[in-house]
């Protein structure tokens, strides 16, 4: 088990320790369900075997908030997108409590979890540098194609005016 948890963590970006006491278990399957369109997953383990499997890892500094009922999220793409489920299920569900999380071996607090789930997802903010990327071309062009409009009015208004 130690070192499944261990492979799990090993290629993951985030990962979230919450307090799962007192939720109902088809109220955790539905956040099991909706952590998994994100290609995430929450597991239970023991937290002994939790503190054994990230001994060495860029998860260590979440050893501490391994007591009681605990539940760890974990993510290989977005760490966005789990940090938004978790806090809005907290919000609708308010039995499950977001302990920490820990990402790039910093540890997160709740309030941090909370501004990283306020963050667009990462298809949004590739979608923006898409927009982004393509506007300056597009600018680019627009500019060296006003430079010969602008001379060809100036030309116009000047044989305009000698014809006057």
């Amino acid at each position: 088990m130690v070192e499944q948890l261990t492979e799990r963590l090993a290629d993951a970006q985030i990962a979230i320790v919450t307090d799962y006491r007192g939720l109902t278990v088809s109220s955790f399957e539905e956040l099991r369900r909706e952590l998994k369109k994100s290609n995430a997953d929450i597991q239970v383990a023991k937290n002994t075997l939790m503190r054994r499997a990230i001994e060495g890892t860029a998860f260590e500094p979440m050893k501490d908030a391994f007591q009681g009922t605990t539940a760890v999220t974990v993510s290989n793409d977005d760490p966005v997108t789990p940090a938004k489920i978790l806090t809005k299920f907290a919000e609708d569900n308010p039995q499950l409590i977001i302990k920490m999380g820990c990402l790039d071996g910093k540890a997160l607090s709740l309030d941090d979890l909370v501004a990283l789930s306020k963050l667009p997802s990462k298809e949004a903010m590739l979608g923006k540098l898409a927009a982004v990327l393509n506007a300056l071309p597009t600018k680019f062009v627009r500019t060296l194609n006003a430079i010969p409009s602008n001379l060809v009015y100036a030309l116009t208004a000047v044989k305009d005016q000698k014809e006057q």
